[in-house]
């Protein structure tokens, strides 16, 4: 979920439907002209100068410095692999992005799917699978993946807990791989049965739905956030919290039991409708880096489940600490690690074994004796028996000899002697 954009200032907006007790108001979404849909309490939203066809920037982000390129895209750049954007649209006039959208996608809303004059589901698309282009040092992910928009909230409409399970549903039947759910809602689950069929639904289906954990974070809270907090309970469901630029968690990140991984989710630079970029942050931003990542993963894998999926990606995510926390999951994804590692996952990762024997995991215990043991005394005893031998028989030789010479000086004779 978007926190902010950087830099901008404007008021926080709430809105809600009313229309169904089940149609709790989707949380999360920035915009670069409105909140559509009802803004986590905790972190204000957002808006105004990242205007609409701006220019693109020529830096390469701090998120994508982090990846070996070459190696990432040394198996594939994700060809043939779908992956849904359950957002506000996929805006087809930025260059970077046109040309990867998928047919299949849908509006819920009044428009076409293509169509975003939110911004929010351009800025994830383009995470996912923005093409390099001259002029611009970002791209995304998986450049070659196909994303699909399924619109279902726009700056007219906030999408609702009913429409977001309508669109997860409608990408199952338009066969994607992957789903991106960069939004959700914090309501009381019961109350959220279409959601949760619509979660079931892709796991029958084999389908990896990748959610953002939520942005609430900031006054240290745990909530759950749903779609992501069904990763407790379906296997195809990837819950991604937000990390910064030392791999710990973002401070408006969602922490809570249902994290599992986390990605860059601080001074995102995305694609943004009518060409060029723009600098985002949130959870929002976090969640489809995971997505490309697991569509690079499926490209090369294609026979592996999304628990699967889940398993690669948990396993080999770069962790500062080694065991799972409720900030951060197993740690901050690692796309190259994931693809370098064709071993066949099958179960949750183990915590790591530490070289650091700072905490004492590789110091195994030795028999401590107080002052000297038994087989101490006894050596001891031994080296004296064998030391004083020697010494007595070496003055015994020493006394005979110097005998014999005394004698021999002084010419006296002993009995046998000639």
């Amino acid at each position: 979920m978007g926190s902010r954009a950087i830099g901008h200032r404007a008021g926080h907006r709430r809105r809600t439907t009313g229309a169904l007790v089940t149609a709790a108001c989707i949380v999360g979404l920035s915009s670069v002209t409105a909140a559509p849909a009802v803004a986590d309490e905790n972190v204000p939203l957002h808006s105004g100068e990242c205007k609409f066809g701006a220019d693109y920037i020529k830096e390469t982000p701090w998120s994508l410095q982090r990846i070996l390129t070459n190696q990432m895209w040394a198996y594939g750049k994700g060809k043939g692999i779908r992956v849904g954007v359950v957002d506000t649209g996929i805006d087809a006039q930025n260059p970077q992005i046109k040309d990867e959208i998928g047919s299949g996608g849908i509006s819920l809303v009044k428009g076409k799917p293509t169509d975003d004059k939110v911004g929010h589901g351009t800025k994830v698309a383009g995470i996912i699978a923005a093409r390099p282009m001259k002029g611009s040092g970002f791209y995304g992910i998986a450049p070659e993946a196909t994303v699909v928009p399924f619109q279902q909230t726009s700056q007219e409409k906030p999408g609702t807990a009913d429409s977001l399970a309508t669109a997860i549903k409608k990408a199952v039947d338009e066969h994607v791989d992957i789903i991106n759910v960069s939004q959700g809602t914090a309501a009381d689950p019961r109350l959220l049965p279409t959601l949760e069929r619509a979660v079931k639904y892709a796991d029958i289906h084999d389908v990896l739905i990748v959610a953002s954990a939520g942005n609430g974070g900031a006054d240290g809270g745990e909530k759950d956030m749903w779609p992501a907090a069904y990763s407790e309970k379906y296997p195809n469901v990837l819950a991604v919290a937000a990390s910064d630029r030392n791999n710990e968690r973002a401070p408006f990140s969602q922490s809570g039991k249902f994290v599992q991984i986390a990605a860059p989710g601080v001074d995102m630079v995305s694609t943004v409708p009518d060409g060029g970029n723009c600098v985002d942050q949130g959870t929002s931003f976090a969640a489809p880096y995971v997505a490309g990542a697991a569509a690079l993963l499926k490209a090369k894998h294609d026979k592996w489940t999304p628990q699967q999926l889940i398993w690669q990606l948990e396993k080999t995510a770069e962790r500062v600490r080694p065991n799972r926390n409720d900030f951060i999951g197993w740690g901050v994804v690692d796309p190259v690690a994931a693809l370098n590692d064709d071993t066949v996952p099958t179960g949750e990762p183990k915590p790591d074994k530490s070289s650091n024997v700072a905490d004492g995991s590789n110091i195994h215990p030795v028999a401590v004796a107080l002052g000297e043991s038994p087989e101490d005394r006894r050596a001891r005893y031994s080296i004296y028996i064998v030391g004083g031998g020697l010494l007595a028989v070496g003055t015994v030789v020493g006394s005979a000899i110097a005998l014999r010479d005394w004698r021999r000086k002084t010419g006296l004779r002993t009995h046998g002697e000639a």
